[in-house]
C-alpha cells in the first residue's frame, strides 16, 4: 500500500471512531478544531489522489449534486406500519387475543415512548451503507439514500471483526426539538414560515433531491430491529 493510501485509510478509522464517540456515545474525544483538521488532510489527500476516494469516506457525507429524481424501490420485507388506538379496552382485547395465540406460553410486555419520526430502513452490503429507504406503500418505498449518507449516526462503514454480507435496519430518522428551535430561527429570520412540528419537517426534507438541506438539519436516527441479516 501507497503512503497515501496508508495515510487515507489511518485517518478514515480515526474519523469514525471520533464520529462515534460523538455522535452516538454522546463523549467526544477531541474538540471540534482537531476534527475538522483530521478531516481537512484526509479531504486533501483525495483530491490529490482522485483513485483513493471511496463511496464510505467520512468526506462523502453531503453529495456533490442533487439527484434527478428518486427511485422506487421493492422492500426485501414488507415495512408494514403499526396500529394505534385511544381505547383502553381495544388494547385489553389486543392483549387477550395475544395470550390465546401463544397457547399458555408467558408473556411479558414492553412499553416504550414513540420516536415521532419518519420510518427508514436502511441497508448495509459487505459493511458499506448501500441503501437507505422511505415506508412507502409497504411493498416499495423512495429511495432516500443520498439522504441517509448525511446522518451522522448512521454509519458508512461497519465497524468490527463479524461483519454480515447483508445488514438491514428499521427504525426512525427524526429531528429533536432543539434542532427544531433553531431550524424555525433561521427561517423567521429569512422571512419564511416555521415549522409546525419534527414531525412534518423531516417527512419533507428526507424526501428532498438535494442532499446539502438534510446535512445542514442534522438529521438523528434510531434503528429499532433488524430484518435481514445475510452471512
Amino acid at each position: 500500500m501507497s503512503e497515501p493510501a496508508q495515510r487515507v485509510e489511518e485517518l478514515r478509522d480515526e474519523i469514525r471512531k471520533h464520529d462515534h464517540s460523538y455522535y452516538v456515545l454522546a463523549t467526544p474525544s477531541i474538540s471540534d478544531l482537531e476534527y475538522d483538521r483530521l478531516l481537512e488532510e484526509l479531504r486533501g489527500l483525495e483530491t490529490k489522489h482522485p483513485e483513493l476516494l471511496t463511496a464510505d469516506s467520512p468526506t462523502q457525507r453531503i453529495g456533490d449534486a442533487p439527484v434527478p429524481h428518486l427511485e422506487q424501490v421493492e422492500h426485501s420485507v414488507p415495512m408494514l406500519s403499526i396500529d394505534n388506538t385511544y381505547s383502553l379496552d381495544e388494547l385489553k382485547a389486543y392483549f387477550e387475543r395475544t395470550d390465546k395465540l401463544l397457547e399458555g406460553q408467558k408473556c411479558s410486555w414492553v412499553m416504550e415512548y414513540k420516536i415521532d419520526g419518519v420510518a427508514a430502513s436502511i441497508r448495509f452490503t459487505d459493511g458499506r451503507l448501500d441503501l437507505g429507504l422511505t415506508r412507502g406503500n409497504g411493498t416499495v418505498g423512495d429511495d432516500i439514500t443520498h439522504n441517509v449518507r448525511t446522518i451522522r449516526d448512521v454509519p458508512l462503514k461497519l465497524s468490527g471483526d463479524d461483519i454480515p454480507d447483508v445488514l438491514e435496519v428499521r427504525g426512525e430518522v427524526y429531528m429533536t426539538n432543539e434542532e427544531l428551535s433553531e431550524l424555525n430561527d433561521r427561517q423567521v429570520a429569512a422571512g419564511g414560515e416555521p415549522y409546525k412540528n419534527t414531525r412534518n419537517v423531516t417527512a419533507g426534507t428526507i424526501r428532498l433531491l438535494d442532499s446539502s438541506i438534510a446535512a445542514a438539519r442534522n438529521y438523528v436516527s434510531f434503528a429499532m430491529a433488524s430484518v435481514w441479516v445475510e452471512d
